[in-house]
């Protein structure tokens, strides 16, 4: 049984970090989840527009899309993607066996972090916009919060762990239903 996950928070938190160590660290297939936005997207964003759920509604449908095609050939995956409201992770994880990892940390401290970040789409003015309609994942939603507080390294580490212990699970789970 292959793994899908989804590394998930607001824009700045370290999605796309988090994916790629888990990408290099354990082999999962990796996709950055702002590859699969349509320019239309990207140009809002770029203009300082939040993204409606009209525009993010076929975009989770990609991603989804890409999640099912790599179980179908038993690849595990990561894929950055904010996955902000319960109902886009919902999109994300039909039809495919889904574990989200939510990065969470403080409004100041991510803002500080997008205030540093060169050559992004995304700018900082638009993290208000995502807080303000975040969900945080609920108690029988398949996953787990990692705080960025601390190093890269620490929030990375702390990550990848959740990973681990969850494809433990799954594999003990396989096992018992064999």
């Amino acid at each position: 049984m292959s793994i899908h996950v989804v590394v998930m928070g607001v824009a700045g938190c370290g999605k796309s970090t988090v994916a790629e160590a888990i990408h290099e660290r354990l082999g999962y297939v990796y996709a950055e989840g702002d590859d699969f936005h349509p320019q239309a997207n990207i140009d809002k964003m770029s203009a300082g527009i939040p993204l409606t759920d009209e525009d993010r509604w076929p975009w989770l449908k990609v991603i989804n899309t890409w999640m099912v095609a790599r179980d179908a050939l038993d690849e595990n995956t990561v894929v950055s993607s904010s996955a902000l409201k319960r109902s886009y992770r919902e999109v994300l994880a039909k039809d495919v066996p889904t574990f989200f990892i939510h990065l969470t940390g403080s409004q100041e401290l991510i803002q500080q972090r997008l205030n540093e970040r060169k050559g992004h789409f995304m700018p900082p003015a638009l993290l208000p916009s995502q807080f303000a309609i975040l969900e945080p994942l609920q108690p029988d939603e398949n996953g787990v919060e990692v705080s960025i507080e601390g190093s890269v390294e620490d929030m990375v580490e702390r990550a990848i762990a959740a990973v681990n212990e969850y494809a433990a699970k799954v594999a003990a789970q396989s096992q018992q239903a064999e």
